[in-house]
């Protein structure tokens, strides 16, 4: 059976979820999950067999990702990333298991891509597995994978990311977004560029926000054509870096939206003989460890891993998905010579 573009096979179409068991017998997922586990031994109170009654009506039949899931058994998470060579998803999953090494569980990786369909393989790869629950930091504002994951009742976290339904740990993006502007006009700028990153993803709608509304409040207009919308790699800060260093009209400052675009502007910046920290000034995000030590060291917003990790195994086990919580940790700028004042 193999997925479709959009993660659910025609052939899944019409499956019978926990949620549609859920909702005609007018209890919550969890309860139907627990009264329909084959594990223990089946329950004779009323509800129960309500519950027993309604599924087998409906006709349903216990889904390959829910019935491979053994929560408890194996003490395993999985982490789900777009990509490992990534220093921010690689340092994401590093506090994961962290996180899940203090709750005696042990997190295992898979990397997905930012296709749809490698996604729900990857995935289930993992539940194949048979861990607990998984960490995905890999959400798409319009990702079908959390979906299908509240719908089986299978307990997952997003981190970093989030779809706003699933239970998510992330940073503030927006405060982060402003503070990385807020700080350039401190300085003096008003010709400020911004790369955004993949608009796709939360984390990149929430600081593009936050620029913006730093913006406002010092009543300066953005030129649109410096709001570039990118992938979070280093080659698009350098591909962009190039079309903004390159014009005759440039910035004076730049808020690169992750620190691998911003390490993409600093290889544009040498290229084109344009002194970052003098000429211009760059402001990153997330404070990778490369960020101190560059010959320029990079003012870059702090992302507190280990906080939103510690935050998602919390989520994770404590089993209220029903409840969608968003847990947000609150950056930190950190400044350095890569953003100076405007001469």
């Amino acid at each position: 059976m193999r997925p479709t573009r959009n993660g659910l096979s025609k052939e899944r179409a019409d499956v019978v979820t926990l949620r549609d068991v859920a909702k005609a017998a007018g209890v919550s997922i969890s309860t139907v999950s627990r009264v329909l586990d084959d594990r223990v031994a089946p329950s004779r109170s009323a509800t129960a067999v309500r519950v027993r009654e309604i599924a087998e009506q409906l006709g349903y039949r216990r889904n390959t990702f829910a019935s491979n899931l053994r929560r408890g058994a194996t003490a395993t998470i999985g982490v789900l990333v777009p990509r490992l060579s990534d220093t921010v998803m690689a340092l994401m999953f590093e506090a994961v298991d962290r996180a899940a090494g203090k709750e005696n569980y042990h997190a295992i990786v898979a990397t997905s891509g930012d296709d749809p369909t490698d996604e729900w393989n990857a995935a289930r790869s993992l539940l194949e597995r048979n861990v607990d629950g998984i960490v995905l930091a890999t959400s798409r504002t319009d990702d079908p994978l959390p979906h299908h994951l509240r719908e089986n009742g299978i307990p997952h976290v997003l981190v970093l990311r989030t779809d706003g339904k699933s239970p998510s740990s992330i940073g503030d993006d927006q405060t982060g977004g402003y503070l990385a502007v807020r700080h350039l006009i401190d300085l003096g700028h008003t010709d400020i560029a911004v790369l955004t990153g993949p608009l796709f993803t939360s984390s990149a709608v929430g600081r593009l926000a936050g620029a913006r509304k730093a913006f406002d409040e010092a009543g300066l207009t953005p030129n649109p054509g410096w709001t570039i919308e990118t992938g979070y790699g280093i080659e698009a800060g350098a591909s962009a870096g190039h079309d903004l260093l390159g014009a005759t009209a440039r910035p004076t400052a730049v808020f690169a939206a992750n620190d691998n675009l911003a390490l993409g502007v600093l290889s544009a910046a040498h290229r084109h003989n344009v002194a970052v920290g003098q000429d211009i000034s760059l402001v990153g995000y997330n404070d990778i460890p490369l960020a101190q030590l560059l010959p320029v060291p990079l003012t870059s917003v702090r992302t507190a891993f280990d906080q939103i990790a510690g935050t998602a195994m919390e989520l994770l086990l404590s089993g209220t998905d029903e409840s969608k919580p968003l847990r947000m940790a609150l950056p930190t700028l950190i400044p350095r010579q890569s953003s100076s004042r405007m001469q």
